[in-house]
Parts: structure tokens; C-alpha cells; sequence
């Protein structure tokens, strides 16, 4: 597959509109928590971020650190702290170290609250913007702060849509905002990486080509992952080839003993949007250097 082969946009309304409420509600953020996919640290960073919320102060966190593989993650860490980000680990689903987060959120704030105190004036709540593609666990990181349901959370991009104030406790209130994503992607192994961790909406996308994208990523970083979930050692040229080993394996047959490729490939996809596929990162510092 040539990865320049893909033309992937997609651009819903509702986040065009988001842009332009982040920008109108500025003035009243503290601090940004800007939330990226410990599997793809770059691809899941918003480019433009830094147009629309200006010198905000801003801490990253890095989700889906049960899935990423970390002695990769560890590398784009050292790569964002060098550039100066404060960046958080965080594994939302079973160990949400909430403590961690609010204590360096609490660190960024010291600075302005001293400013207030000695002008004699009453410190209010932090208030805190949360940003990020879709998908990244936004929304479980805000339910994990708050301590209830306060938004939905759902596997498919494109859940919230509005901006929401939510009050965390008596000193931290969110304003959560829709996943915003850009018009284009300009490097096709952005959008192979978030077609392939599930940043854009599956409908959109070429999947025979996406999960040969996904395929050849385990042959050449995780060969073990690909041996031992598929029973594949080297990926064919033909790819078809590919999906039919693995179709009879896996028992995706129609009548005929024909393979049926829709069931394998959304088998495949499945796997790694559900987390069955772990140990994973698909790009480490070097690819963007």
C-alpha cells in the first residue's frame, strides 16, 4: 500500500464552531489540559492549538497509557517536556491518578494566585478548558476528575458537541469542548494513525487500506503481537493473501469456503479500537524529525 494513497477529510461543522467558542471563552481559562493518545503522541496533537488558545498555561496528558508501548511513550515524553509542556501519564480506565494531575495543575496556578493575594483580592476557581481529538478519553478523563457521569462517553468520534461548564469541586471547574480535529491532513501517516486508533469516524475511511496500515505497523514494530493474535509472520505483497490466512483462521468463511474480508477486517479493527491489542505505539520521535 502506498501510504500516499489516502485523501482523508473530515471536518464536521460543529467543530469549526468549537474554534471559534474556545476563542470567544479565552479570557476566562486558567489553564489547558490538552489531552493526546499515549499511541500516537504526535498524530493526535492538535496543530493549530496554539493559535487559538494563546499563551495559556497548558498541561498534556497522555491517555491510554495500558495500551501504548512505553518505553516509546517514555522517548515522546522526554520530546514534549524538552519542548517545555508539562506532560501527565494517565491510564483512565483502571489506575486515574487524579492527585497527580490537579497537583500540577494546582503548581501552574501558584504564580497567578500569589499575584491575587498580594493585591489583596479573593482567589476563585481554577478554571480549566479540556482539548483534544476525538476519542482520546476526554470525556472519561472529565468523569474521572468530577467523580460521576458528567458527560457521555462513547467509542466513536464526535460525542460532545457543545461546551459544557462543569464544576469539579471547590477550588477546579471545566469547561469540556468538543474533539476538534483539522480540515487536512497533510502527512498520510497522520491520518493512517488516527483512522487506525479510531480518531475519525469509520464511515469516512477505506478500511481494506487502513488495516493493511495496521497490519504492516505490527510486522515491522511488533512482530510478535502479529504472530501470536493472527498467526502471520510476514505480511504478503498481495495483501489479500494476508486476509485470507487469517480469514480461515479466524473462521470468517461464506458459502464457498469464501472468505468473507468485511469480517476480517472489521475483526481487526475491532481488536485494536477495543484494546485487545496492547503494547502498541505507532510512531516514535524519530518519524517526525
Amino acid at each position: 500500500m502506498n501510504e500516499n494513497s489516502l485523501n482523508i477529510n473530515w471536518y464536521p461543522g460543529h467543530m469549526a464552531k468549537t474554534k471559534r467558542l474556545i476563542s470567544e471563552n479565552l479570557n476566562l481559562i486558567d489553564v489547558v489540559y490538552e489531552v493526546v493518545d499515549a499511541r500516537m503522541p504526535f498524530s493526535s496533537k492538535i496543530k493549530d492549538l496554539d493559535n487559538f488558545i494563546s499563551n495559556k498555561p497548558r498541561i498534556m496528558i497522555m491517555t491510554k497509557s495500558d495500551l501504548c508501548d512505553m518505553k516509546v511513550t517514555k522517548e515522546w515524553i522526554k520530546y514534549y517536556e524538552a519542548k517545555g509542556y508539562k506532560v501527565v501519564l494517565m491510564d483512565l480506565e483502571h489506575n486515574p491518578n487524579m492527585k497527580e494531575l490537579l497537583n500540577a495543575t494546582s503548581s501552574l496556578m501558584e504564580e497567578k494566585h500569589a499575584k491575587l493575594e498580594d493585591k489583596g483580592m479573593i482567589k476563585r476557581r481554577t478554571r480549566i478548558l479540556v482539548v483534544g481529538i476525538p476519542n482520546v478519553g476526554k470525556s472519561t478523563l472529565i468523569n474521572r476528575l468530577v467523580g460521576r457521569k458528567a458527560v457521555n462517553v462513547g467509542n466513536k468520534p464526535g460525542v460532545t458537541k457543545n461546551l459544557d461548564w462543569i464544576r469539579i469541586n471547590e477550588n477546579f471547574e471545566l469547561l469540556d469542548s468538543p474533539g476538534i480535529l483539522w480540515p487536512k491532513f497533510d502527512d498520510e501517516r497522520v491520518a493512517l494513525n488516527l483512522a487506525s486508533l479510531t480518531a475519525i469516524k469509520e464511515e469516512v475511511l477505506p478500511l481494506y487500506d487502513v488495516v493493511e496500515y495496521i497490519l504492516r505497523k505490527l510486522e515491522n514494530k511488533y512482530p510478535e503481537i502479529l504472530k501470536n493474535r493472527y498467526s502471520v509472520e510476514t505480511i504478503n505483497e498481495d495483501f489479500i493473501e494476508t486476509l485470507d490466512i487469517i480469514g480461515k483462521k479466524r473462521g470468517c468463511l461464506i458459502k464457498g469456503g469464501e472468505i468473507d474480508y468485511d469480517k476480517v477486517i472489521n475483526i481487526i479493527i475491532n481488536e485494536v479500537k477495543s484494546g485487545i491489542i496492547k503494547g502498541i505505539t505507532f510512531e516514535e520521535v524519530s518519524d517526525y524529525e
